[in-house]
């Protein structure tokens, strides 16, 4: 009897204390409780009552058979089942030993050692299920707080994801902002650029217009001088014809025709002269034509060297060319080519005159050592390319900045000579073109561009 009151005191204890934040059930409670109280009271009874044994045995009976049946029938105690199914066999063997030996005294006698073993297994069957359960609910622990962390874990995650999509929106916003001021300052950046461009090529033009109006000025002289000369020649013709020479007027007549062909000659010269500076001045078409090469190199060397002339009439050099006649004309773009072509001779008249490091060293002047400035412009034939080169007998150029000679606004000359635009435009131009632009270097001893064009 004892030993059910305390199972049945533990069990009342456990459903109380484990089931109660659960179901979060108080009236549960408050009847565990009562349960407690009526199984220590049954102690009590037998201890201090006689002969209230048979009494006290069966309320125990009953007390563990009502708790037995809540914990089937009520959904509240679901999850003690398995406690129900731990002590079921021992109660059922209890329960029905004591109603056998009073039913009938002899046959619970002579089957006392049967109920005694089944009574046995029954409490090892509750101990080993305890044990089991003690264990699952050890486990379903340990599972509910990797659950809480995992929950506590995604609860920060999600915490942590929102500030950073909060630092993501402010960091776009600023990102977005940066982006614009760029794109501003690369659209100011493009504009400026257009600006130097332009006046790189007004630079040129300029160095242009001063060779052109020297170029012009020969052939409208022999324009004018064969004018005036032919106008004299006529009225000659005129007074021996009143005279009746004609043997004088054919002679005078040839002599005018003569001149009319040297006025056609130097009108188209001019004509020519002329339309080469529209050519340079005017924006470039971006269409490939035959361009006869060596025409273009000696026209543009001739003009770059008398507009030198014309803003510095101290300036001089010789000039020498070597042209491939076997080259014929070539598809390029011919105002882009004619600039490229321009500007390395213009770069070289430029450095020609200039002392070299060596002569500057030994503090000499240039009539000291009678440095005669030259300028070489050659062109030739290789194999499915066109090489073009223009030379200077200058101080060559510093192996120190050699890689930055190409590169947009890097110049040597002072302030206010140069935009640092040309190489950078034609090394542009002639990459356009398929082409390549190189530069030999001799310290010392001058510069040498080399241009290879597609043929």
């Amino acid at each position: 009897m004892y030993l059910e009151v305390i199972l049945a005191i533990i069990l009342f204890n456990y459903l109380r204390k484990n089931l109660e934040p659960v179901t979060v059930l108080p009236k549960w409670s408050r009847v565990l409780a009562i349960g407690t109280g009526i199984a220590f009271s049954l102690i009590v009874i037998d201890v201090t009552i006689p002969h209230t044994r048979q009494i006290t045995m069966w309320a125990a009976h009953a007390l563990l058979l009502v708790l037995l049946f809540l914990i089937y029938t009520l959904a509240d105690f679901k999850p003690a089942k398995i406690i129900m199914v731990a002590v079921t066999p021992f109660v059922l063997f209890v329960v029905i030993g004591d109603a056998v030996e009073q039913i009938n005294v002899r046959f619970y006698n002579r089957w006392e050692a049967f109920f005694d073993i089944a009574l046995v297994f029954a409490i090892i069957w509750m101990i080993a299920m305890l044990i089991i359960n003690n264990r699952q609910k050890k486990a379903l622990q340990k599972e509910k707080l990797k659950t809480q962390e995992k929950e506590k874990e995604y609860k920060i995650t999600e915490a942590l994801k929102a500030q950073l999509e909060i630092q993501v929106t402010e960091r776009t916003a600023t990102l977005r902002k940066q982006t614009e001021e760029l794109q501003h300052a690369l659209d100011e950046l493009k504009s400026t650029q257009a600006l130097l461009i332009q006046s790189e090529k007004m630079a040129s033009l300029g160095e242009l217009t001063a060779g052109i109006a020297h170029e012009i000025q020969n052939p409208l002289n022999f324009v004018n001088n064969f004018s005036e000369v032919s106008s004299e020649l006529i009225n000659e013709m005129v007074d021996e014809a009143n005279k009746g020479n004609i043997s004088e007027v054919k002679t005078i007549a040839k002599d005018v025709q003569h001149n009319l062909e040297k006025i056609l000659h130097h009108g188209k010269r001019a004509d020519g002269i002329v339309k080469g500076m529209l050519l340079h001045s005017r924006t470039s078409s971006g269409i490939k034509e035959p361009t006869d090469i060596n025409a273009l190199a000696d026209e543009y060397l001739r003009l770059a060297y008398h507009g030198l002339r014309a803003k510095d009439k101290s300036f001089n050099a010789t000039m020498k060319t070597d042209y491939d006649e076997t080259i014929g004309a070539i598809d390029v773009i011919p105002q882009d080519i004619g600039r490229v072509i321009l500007n390395l001779i213009t770069n070289a008249f430029y450095a020609a005159p200039l002392l070299s490091p060596e002569n500057i060293g030994r503090g000499l002047k240039d009539t000291e050592h009678k440095h005669n400035p030259t300028v070489w412009v050659s062109t030739k034939k290789m194999d499915n390319r066109i090489l073009i080169s223009v030379r200077d007998n200058g101080p060559g150029i510093p192996q120190a900045i050699i890689d930055k000679i190409f590169q947009p606004f890097f110049t040597t000359k002072p302030t206010g000579k140069g935009t640092g635009l040309g190489l950078s435009l034609s090394y542009d131009i002639i990459k356009a073109h398929g082409g390549e632009l190189t530069v030999k270097i001799a310290v010392g001893k001058g510069a040498e561009f080399i241009i290879l064009l597609p043929h």
